[in-house]
């Protein structure tokens, strides 16, 4: 596992987001209802990464699904695993309490310190630096203002009460565009 995430097209989804999903588990383990497959789920969410595919989430899943069957986890908690690996896509806003955990973990670094977020920045656009500037421009803007038109970025008040605002101006700042707030 730690051999993917150190692959040399890697720059943000790479060991140091691993570490710090992990860290953030740990400050915020107690919100897990099934706290093993939260983990096992932020393991895996980026075990798959393609620069050019659009199912990496998918293929994440079904890595965990083959992984944790060989192991002998219980199908019932690998299918958990795997629903929570495609929460990850960010498509939806969560609704069960492990998703919305796993998924605040998963964005706390719109809400890093500022020198953290910049270099954050810096690390996608070096994943996707096959992209012309001008196109890539374009899309992480309608991404990031995708984000700031949520009502609310975190859906645990654990998250919400650290980082919303943070994340807010970090992402008004990105976009430069007046902070959205909720």
């Amino acid at each position: 596992m730690l051999q993917r995430y150190a692959e040399p097209w890697r720059h943000y989804r790479a060991l140091q987001h691993l570490g710090e999903c992990l860290g953030a588990f740990d400050a915020a383990l107690h919100l897990a209802a099934r706290p093993a497959e939260v983990e096992a789920a932020l393991w895996f969410h980026d075990a798959v990464y393609a620069l050019q595919r659009a199912d990496n989430e998918e293929q994440s899943a079904q890595l965990a699904q083959r992984v944790l069957g060989d192991a002998g986890v219980a199908s019932e908690a690998t299918s958990r695993v795997m629903d929570l690996i495609l929460v990850t896509r960010h498509t939806a806003i969560p609704q069960a309490p492990d998703e919305q955990l796993l998924v605040d973990i998963d964005l706390s670094i719109l809400g890093a310190p500022v020198a953290r977020f910049a270099e954050y920045e810096r690390q996608i656009r070096a994943e996707y630096s096959f992209v012309p500037q001008a196109l890539f421009a374009e899309k992480r803007r309608a991404i990031l203002q995708s984000f700031l038109a949520r009502p609310r970025l975190y859906s645990t008040a654990h998250f919400f009460t650290a980082l919303e605002a943070r994340a807010r101006a970090n992402l008004s700042g990105a976009v430069g565009g007046p902070q959205s707030t909720p």
